[in-house]
């Protein structure tokens, strides 16, 4: 074990030792601060659980705020199985409810014996602000405080989580001092992102022996307490095929479950997509990591997919793509068509269609001629794609919008899919263009970490993720509640 591992106690919580920069200050006194609602009980509580359960430490919950029973209750409908690690002997909660007007030094005696004839390493006290307002006179819980921190902490190497509730309207945690004596603070908010859909962050104000790069990151308690770190990109160690997803019934698949699960079951047949990108600092990854399995999903199907890319992504881009899932040369070239403004030096290949970029019913002449070509050689229907801020740029706006209106009714017609991509800059046309789409996707960032939600049909805030545990990128979508 390494010098700094050693200064640090992992609190087992998905995300959250990645987060805090390998775990939480060993015997040290760790506020966990918050409006009500915010998630403090089951933070605390899971490092308690996953302290006992994955690392053998004993644990000891002090409460102010609630029962035995009601706190077992609670935590066994998250999948805290508190009686069970109880009956092993590693944990141990203590009922304070009835201490009001109790002596502070009786209230300490009886936590100092807990942890001590118990030997536990992990203590949770809930909360400092019911504890406070249980004695008589503000300086008594200072009393506590302090005695905590010198006497539990220091000389017992008990790491110590203390929760401190912060009133509607007001930034002052608890009484004021908390913050000073800390070896870590960690402040969690509960706000609303458009249309009311609820996001959760994590603020870290303070961790005694660890670099922070990030203070704030999103966190969810969907199955748990879960801190969801900045994006980071993976790579697949060992490429394999895609994996294609029939249709549902009325719905194509995504090309993903998760995406799938998330709308419902898929794409509507016959329906326009919009998929906003809503901040510039959304990367190209990011954004094809919703966009591209769908374009998986029908090509490795045998069906076909055309391509209008959007600005700033070039034909090798697209078959970059298409490659690292597993397609392979025939395929590309039977079922795969880029349509590319012609320019000096444009490569001759099967899978470009070359358009001059002059006037748009000539060029949707040519496109449309393809369509029929693949749609006669696979007899299935086919995807379109097309970026609308390329279009609008080669076309103008009041051409490139009426074409998109009237392709929709095509695709609607045909019973195929159509993608439309509008990235940061082209805002103003997403109402236009959401406004016929059956499916309208926005994907946007905070604090590090891409979110994804649906607009039309509404759905909560989801967490995206790369997962390429199949041998090729996924969208791995984490729903924040």
């Amino acid at each position: 074990m390494s010098a700094a591992s050693a200064d640090k106690i992992p609190t087992g919580i998905n995300g959250l030792d990645e987060v805090t920069g390998g775990g939480l200050p060993k015997g040290g006194l760790i506020i966990i601060a918050g409006n009500p609602g915010t998630g403090k009980t089951l933070l605390s509580a899971g490092f308690l659980y996953h302290g006992a359960v994955n690392y053998g430490e004993k644990g000891i919950y002090v409460s102010f705020a609630e029962s035995k029973e009601a706190f077992f209750r609670n935590m066994r409908s998250l999948g805290l199985n508190f009686e069970e690690i109880e009956r092993e002997g590693k944990f141990r909660f203590v009922d304070m409810l009835t201490v009001r007007g109790e002596a502070v030094s009786a209230v300490l005696e009886m936590i100092l014996r807990e942890v001590g004839e118990f030997g536990a390493k992990r203590l949770v006290i809930d909360s400092f602000s019911a504890m406070a307002q249980a004695f008589r006179e503000p300086h008594e819980a200072r009393v506590i405080l302090h005695t905590i921190l010198s006497r539990v902490t220091r000389l017992l190497g008990c790491t110590t989580l203390l929760i401190v509730e912060v009133p509607y309207g007001e930034n002052k945690i608890g009484l004021g001092i908390e913050e000073f004596v800390a070896d870590g603070i960690i402040h969690l908010r509960r706000n609303e992102l458009e249309g009311g859909r609820i996001i959760r962050d994590l603020e870290i104000l303070k961790m005694r022996g660890a670099p922070i790069y990030e203070a704030r990151n999103i966190f969810t308690l969907k199955g748990g307490f879960k801190a969801l770190p900045p994006f980071e990109a993976r790579f697949t160690e060992k490429p394999s095929r895609f994996n294609p997803i029939p249709d549902k019934g009325d719905y194509f698949s995504t090309g993903s479950p998760n995406l799938d699960e998330m709308l419902g079951g898929g794409y509507p047949k016959g329906s326009s997509v919009l998929i906003e990108i809503a901040d510039p600092y959304v990367s190209t990854l990011q954004y094809h990591l919703v966009i591209y399995p769908t374009i998986w999903n029908f090509l490795a199907q045998g069906r076909g997919a055309i391509i209008f890319p959007s600005a700033g992504i070039d034909y090798s881009l697209i078959l970059r793509r298409v490659k690292g899932a597993g397609l392979g040369d025939e395929e590309i070239n039977d079922l795969l068509r880029i349509c590319v403004k012609e320019y000096a030096g444009l490569k001759e290949a099967p899978y470009i269609v070359r358009c001059r970029g002059v006037t748009f019913s000539e060029d949707y002449a040519k496109c449309v001629e393809v369509e029929r070509d693949i749609r006669e050689k696979t007899h299935q229907p086919l995807l379109h794609f097309v970026g609308a801020d390329m279009l609008i740029d080669t076309y103008g706006q009041m051409e490139a919008l009426s074409a998109i209106r009237n392709h929709a009714a095509r695709v609607r017609e045909k019973g195929d899919l159509y993608m439309i991509l509008v990235k940061p800059g082209y805002e103003n046309i997403s109402q236009t263009l959401g406004a016929f789409s059956e499916v309208y996707l926005k994907v946007t960032r905070r604090y590090g970490s891409v979110l994804v939600y649906g607009v039309k049909p509404r759905t909560p805030l989801y967490a995206l993720e790369m997962d390429v545990s199949r041998g090729y990128f996924m969208p791995k979508l984490t729903q924040i509640i």
